[in-house]
């Protein structure tokens, strides 16, 4: 039997089935570097957050031994990491020192959580458009992917022909600039370790609530906060959509003109096509035959 760090929770205990579940369905917990302000409890919708040595309520109306004695704890069937009801974790966005956090070793997915949020609130009338920290600009998987489009959209293609046809043309510069900014997801973003203050940066797509990073320089570990999260999204994201915009001007003024130029250009081969075939009309051919004359011409 062992401890599982910050959760005040044995293996026996995970074990242990509930009135409503399995606790070994662990969304997101409390580590043990809690200093039991209390911030996180009012704000979570589903009354999952409770201080440490109080019993909390089981979902079917029961009273339950505390899960941990020390710290504030969160009731692992009772939380949803707040899918249904706001784009991020209230808990972590409200902890001064970023101990809660989603456990990296049992990962639950929004379908999951937001099947748990229905049952706990049965009489919660949740939209198709549900807020949910795994949706686009939020933190999750599927935001990653809506975050990295615009860029994969602005990647340009060497060598492409216009619209209408006609010759291959070479890279134009704003393809080549398109092709100097890195996807979304690769974008280095600057650190400074709090133990040591070394610097380094870690590429956008690990920079998530949860997620635990490590100093290449002294070994220590941390994890980014929502805040943080949101912060650094945010601003990447407001530069992508703006980069983006005006190079998608850019290349449809350039299509534009392109589209007229290869209108004028067919407009002047046909052109040239009828005056060289006025001309060649004309032209006495070798060995072709003549009328005779007669005598007097």
């Amino acid at each position: 039997m062992h401890w599982i760090e910050g959760s005040g929770l044995t293996d026996a205990r995970l074990n242990a089935p509930g009135p409503a579940g399995n606790l070994g369905q662990m969304a997101t917990f409390i580590t043990d570097e809690c200093i039991n302000c209390g911030a996180c409890e009012p704000e979570c919708p589903n009354t999952a957050i409770y201080q440490g040595g109080v019993e909390f309520d089981a979902l079917d109306g029961s009273k339950l031994a505390a899960i941990s004695d020390d710290f504030f704890y969160i009731v692992p069937d009772k939380c949803t990491e707040c899918v249904g009801f706001f784009d991020a974790e209230a808990c972590a966005a409200v902890c001064p020192v970023d101990c809660c956090i989603p456990d990296p070793n049992i990962p639950e997915t929004e379908a999951v959580l937001f099947e748990r949020a229905k049952q706990i609130h049965p009489e919660e009338a949740f939209p198709e458009d549900f807020p949910s920290r795994f949706k686009a600009g939020a933190g999750g998987d599927s935001g990653d992917e809506a975050a990295a489009a615009p860029a994969a959209a602005a990647t340009p293609t060497a060598g492409a022909a216009p619209a209408g046809g006609g010759a291959t043309l070479t890279m134009s510069p704003e393809d080549a600039l398109a092709g100097s900014i890195p996807a979304l997801a690769d974008w280095e973003v600057p650190l400074s370790c709090f133990r040591c203050s070394g610097q380094f940066e870690v590429p956008f797509q690990f920079i998530r609530p949860g997620t635990v990073l490590h100093c290449p320089h002294c070994g220590g570990s941390f994890v980014p906060n929502t805040t943080m999260y949101q912060n650094v999204a945010g601003r990447v994201t407001r530069f992508y959509d703006a980069w983006t915009s005006e190079l998608t001007q850019i290349r449809k003024r350039r299509q534009t003109e392109l589209d007229k130029f290869e209108e004028k250009l067919h407009a002047g081969l046909d052109d040239l096509k009828n005056d060289l075939r006025s001309h060649g009309g004309g032209a006495d051919l070798a060995g072709a035959p003549q009328r005779d004359r007669g005598f007097f011409g």
